[in-house]
């Protein structure tokens, strides 16, 4: 099973070019052949390209190094060497890649197929045929080809989803992503069942809406207690947050500002964003009534009760992710 990784330091090359290629015509009863020295070939280009069916940065933790392949040096006849192969560095929408040094975000890549030469190859030096004059007829130099290019870079991936699942351990979110879509996450009656971040999608017609569970927060994530921290800016670029209370919890109603505080501490930008809430196992006695005491409490949020068991809610709770996202 591959390993989700979201953040990994690699170091990306781009090609040098060839030298020019110092040559002269040697050929029977021509005892004085001019400058016939070719062009060096171009280095290989270093590029980002996305693609959608990759999840995770474990291929580049399993690099870290890539380099475009160097051009070719030039031949005698004029053979121009050839170009160097530019390498291509697949990664999935949501990849940031910052300079590991200073931080600086240099490329935001989010869109299917996006492709962005990073690094350009070095130029191939000039053969000594270009540098033949009048005065000089048997030039003795030639171009060195262009070094390539280095960087050292930070990639972090923010997953890219239209609602982000947020809640306790235990909440139901990962259950709550099971029956809405076709993900499969571990689903188990313990904490921190979920140990990496979840996708899935709804379909509505010819609509897609994507969500992502992450670990649950406990009271202390934006300090780095828990799992939930270090999943956080995956529900960075979502649209909006459905709030998970576990109605069968007797601090039901605990969760909500727990939430709200540890999301406004990990990012200021998490808590302004649109939001609902979902009471979850509605199928358990007692939950009507407090159910009724969140609604009265969250009066200006739009608050719904669900079970994942009896399907109790669900066919609302698709409606409102759609009417939510058409409203974007």
């Amino acid at each position: 099973m591959n390993i989700f990784v979201d953040e990994t330091v690699i170091d990306v090359y781009s090609g040098a070019g060839g030298n020019g290629c110092l040559s002269f015509r040697r050929e029977k009863y021509v005892p004085r052949g001019g400058p016939d020295g070719g062009d060096g070939g171009r280095g290989g280009d270093l590029i980002f390209v996305v693609k959608r069916n990759l999840k995770t940065l474990s291929h580049l933790k399993r690099y870290r190094i890539f380099k475009g392949q160097n051009g070719e040096q030039g031949k005698g006849r004029k053979c121009h060497g050839k170009d160097g192969l530019d390498k291509i560095i697949e990664v999935p929408p949501g990849t940031l890649i910052k300079d590991f040094y200073t931080g600086e975000l240099l490329l935001d890549l989010t869109e299917e197929n996006q492709s962005t030469i990073f690094l350009k190859g070095g130029r191939g030096g000039k053969g000594n045929t270009h540098f033949a004059t009048s005065r000089v007829q048997a030039p003795r130099f030639a171009q060195p080809g262009e070094p390539g290019k280095h960087r050292k870079l930070r990639a972090e991936l923010n997953l890219i989803a239209d609602i982000g699942l947020v809640g306790l351990p235990n909440a139901g979110k990962s259950t709550l992503l099971s029956v809405l879509t076709s993900a499969k996450p571990e689903i188990a009656p313990y904490p921190f069942t979920t140990k990496i971040p979840n996708l899935g999608v709804i379909k509505f017609h010819d609509r897609d809406i994507v969500i992502a569970d992450i670990p649950g927060i406990i009271k202390g994530a934006s300090q780095g207690l828990g799992l939930g921290f270090q999943f956080l800016r995956h529900i960075s670029r979502t649209f909006l947050l459905a709030f998970l209370v576990d109605l069968s919890d007797d601090f039901y109603l605990n969760a909500a500002p727990t939430l709200e505080k540890e999301l406004e501490g990990f990012s200021r930008e998490l808590i302004l964003k649109p939001r609902l809430i979902i009471g979850t196992k509605m199928d358990v006695m007692g939950t009507e009534e407090r159910l009724l005491e969140i609604k009265e409490k969250y009066s200006k949020d739009y608050v719904i009760g669900i079970s994942s068991v009896t399907g109790k809610g669900l066919d609302d709770l698709r409606k409102v992710f759609l009417s939510q996202i058409l409203s974007e």
